[in-house]
């Protein structure tokens, strides 16, 4: 069954354009209530659900809160919570399993359904698959006597404040470190602030004045151009980007350069290592920059590469019983913290080995020189099975052979889009492009 194709869940949940099928209220109301069958059949417990900030998450919340209760399910509701907030109060809280409304770093106009098991973790195939099998079966209702209930649980972001800052000796104090907070607008408004402020960090928050439509909007990690700007301003001694629903960080260092998921794992890789950790693998992706995983071999650590999304990371995390792992686009896998990728949580860590270490992040991000990197896109109109062609694997070969251990090649069809990348990264930019471009025109002329 786990290896069957799934008719609406993709890797993270479902996900789409608000009032397009499947992101309707219909369909979300069909959800909820196979959802709820799903873990009746478990037995009794309740199911908790929380949302991002964007406009559509209100219709969304009432229509799956109708559907489990349709099903016989009680709910919590939790309002704007983070993605890892959900994930955390869900194993914490006991509930039968966490949805989180949200489209993480899309713009207002999607949004999206993702679950979180008893565990803390991503939903094992097998359910997502029983959950589609009563998508499509006719919905019914319980008796009356049955119904599920709904109650709103308000102490949730408390909650969670109070265990991202678990996460980091309490005896640590960053009085005099200031700290501009980019929120993205997003379900980490009323939780960030509060704590890096508690912590004893002076803030200044931006992105923290969601009206359901900025979400996202020119700011947060997807966009950290504004928050560069913003620690230049304040002569702040770093910044923190979030995306809209908490599960991404990207910082900046006091100069007002960025420090992406590739450099953030790095720096906390070595403060596991200075701590004594004997964890010597570290879990990124086939886009993890090169640059990066040469600085994390001189230490004595090696990068074990999964594919993109961060699903397939924790994989790999849990093959390897490794406990740190992540993505350029600043998703951060703490294992040894938590059950999901949290970027305050990630933040903290890095906040911490600054402590620890007496160094700025400047500093810190100094053991890595990232190489530059070059994707270029070639649209297609048809499948092509790009490892079949046999001129283009001659050409990436010989490219490979160039360039030797100082370079990468990565060629691969885009899962969403009629696209091949072409990726090609090196030591030398010029080099890099060139090699780029060669592949590009082989590409096009084979297929």
């Amino acid at each position: 069954m786990a290896t069957m194709k799934k008719k609406y869940f993709g890797t993270d949940g479902i996900r789409g354009e608000v009032g397009k099928y499947p992101i309707t209220p219909d369909f979300m109301l069909k959800l909820g209530w196979a959802t709820g069958r799903v873990f009746a059949e478990e037995g009794y417990g309740f199911v908790i659900v929380g949302k991002d900030t964007r406009i559509s998450g209100y219709m969304f919340e009432s229509a799956l809160e109708a559907g489990l209760s349709a099903a016989g399910v009680d709910t919590k509701l939790l309002g704007p919570m983070p993605t890892p907030g959900v994930a955390y109060l869900t194993l914490t809280l006991r509930a039968k399993a966490g949805i989180v409304i949200s489209a993480s770093h899309n713009p207002y106009y999607d949004n999206g359904i993702k679950f979180f098991s008893v565990e803390g973790k991503k939903l094992p195939d097998e359910l997502e698959h029983k959950i589609e099998k009563y998508i499509d079966s006719p919905m019914t209702t319980v008796e009356s006597a049955k119904l599920g209930k709904a109650k709103r649980l308000s102490d949730a972001a408390g909650r969670y404040i109070e265990f991202c800052k678990s996460t980091i000796p309490a005896n640590f104090d960053f009085n005099g470190l200031r700290i501009v907070v980019d929120c993205a607008n997003g379900a980490t408004y009323h939780i960030a602030p509060h704590v890096f402020e508690e912590i004893g960090a002076e803030i200044v928050t931006i992105g923290g004045e969601p009206d359901g439509l900025n979400i996202n909007e020119e700011c947060g990690a997807t966009k950290p151009e504004l928050l560069a700007e913003k620690v230049i301003e304040y002569r702040a001694d770093l910044g923190v980007a979030l995306d809209g629903d908490g599960d991404r960080l990207i910082m900046v260092d006091h100069k007002g350069e960025v420090v992406d998921g590739d450099e953030l794992i790095y720096i906390i890789a070595k403060s596991h290592q200075n701590a004594g950790s004997k964890d010597k693998t570290v879990v990124g992706t086939l886009m993890t920059n090169l640059g990066v995983e040469h600085a994390l071999k001189k230490i004595g650590i090696n990068l074990i590469r999964a594919n993109v999304g961060d699903r397939y990371v924790m994989e790999m995390l849990e093959k390897h019983n490794s406990v740190l792992g992540g993505e350029g686009s600043g998703h951060i896998i703490c294992l040894d913290k938590t059950t999901t990728g949290d970027g305050i949580v990630a933040a903290l860590q890095v906040l911490a080995e600054i402590q620890q270490s007496g160094k700025s992040l400047h500093e810190l991000k100094a053991g890595t020189k990232k190489y530059p990197q070059v994707l270029k896109n070639i649209r297609v109109n048809k499948k092509v099975n790009i490892d079949e062609v046999e001129e283009v694997q001659k050409a990436v070969k010989a490219v490979e052979k160039s360039m030797g251990s100082k370079g990468r090649v990565l060629l691969r069809a885009s899962g969403t889009e009629p696209l091949i990348r072409v990726m090609v990264e090196g030591e030398n930019y010029d080099d890099v492009l060139k090699h780029a471009d060669q592949l590009v025109d082989i590409v096009k002329k084979a297929i």
